[in-house]
């Protein structure tokens, strides 16, 4: 990569820090984020090479990319992104399954919308209780009952059900996140068993993985059997959380439609709102 690439990341994300993020004052301030005389004291650097950094007239030891990382406190993504475009492997190769302030945030905003937040390795970290209302999750012990794709490819729900082609885009997406995971975390043993163990298990996705299928959707409908209210049909819609490589899966009914009525009633049923964490990664 070029120096200049290294550099734009590193003041985008220094214009982009709040000063109360990393333990600095906010007090009057002329321009956006940090300046570089905060990054460079925060860091152990001189503002003078934080600038020859920007301007791509320097490049960076490893342990100048994990000092910015740690100074601006960086997400896991993020804290990759800059290792590669240094040209460096990331100090840790395991998919971060802790879930951040903004995943914490979406599922306390949408309590009344079922959702979950997975890792990069398809692991689910936390759910919302709305999410446990629709009773299609049910538990088998399995070393990998949190993981979506396993539950897909090798344990499907029973009361799950989707089209062909709803579930067409949603393998899609399953095997090109996978792919996409094993990539950044190379080192990420569970990671890598999760993908041999699949591999083994399921024809199906063992094709996919060998001839990948383009995503034709990040979106897909899925009924949901309740043991008491029936079908409801909702809508996946994933959104990214980049600065801890985590995603939240959020489903939603069609407004005014009889299923966002059934959903109403299946999530007032269930209770106060809740958050939970979940999931294992793997054996062991």
């Amino acid at each position: 990569m070029e120096r200049h690439e290294f550099g734009a990341a590193v003041r985008q994300l220094r214009e982009g820090t709040a000063p109360e993020k990393v333990g600095l004052p906010v007090g009057r301030r002329r321009t956006r984020g940090l300046r570089r005389e905060e990054l460079g004291e925060l860091a152990g650097m001189s503002a003078d090479y934080v600038r020859r950094l920007e301007q791509g007239r320097s490049h960076p030891s490893a342990g100048v990319v994990n000092a910015i990382a740690r100074a601006l406190r960086t997400g896991r993504a993020e804290y990759e992104r800059l290792c590669a475009l240094a040209g460096y492997a990331a100090a840790d190769g395991q998919v971060p399954t802790e879930v951040g302030p903004g995943a914490m945030r979406l599922l306390e905003r949408f309590t009344d919308t079922p959702m979950f937040v997975s890792d990069a390795a398809m692991n689910l970290v936390a759910v919302n209780g709305a999410f446990l209302a629709l009773g299609h999750w049910e538990l088998t012990g399995d070393p990998w009952e949190w993981n979506i794709a396993w539950r897909s490819f090798c344990d499907p729900f029973d009361g799950f059900k989707q089209s062909a082609a709803d579930a067409t885009d949603h393998e899609a997406v399953l095997v090109a996140r996978l792919r996409s995971a094993q990539l950044r975390y190379p080192a990420d043993a569970s990671l890598a068993a999760l993908v041999d163990e699949l591999r083994s298990r399921s024809r199906r996705f063992d094709d996919l993985w060998r001839v990948p299928r383009p995503v034709a959707a990040h979106e897909s409908s899925a009924a949901f059997i309740h043991p008491d209210a029936g079908a409801v049909t909702l809508v996946g819609s994933m959104l990214a959380i980049p600065g801890d490589d985590l995603a939240a899966l959020m489903l939603t009914a069609a407004p005014g439609s009889a299923d966002a009525a059934r959903l109403a009633e299946i999530v007032d049923a269930a209770g106060e709102p809740t958050i939970l964490r979940v999931g294992q990664a793997g054996p062991g």
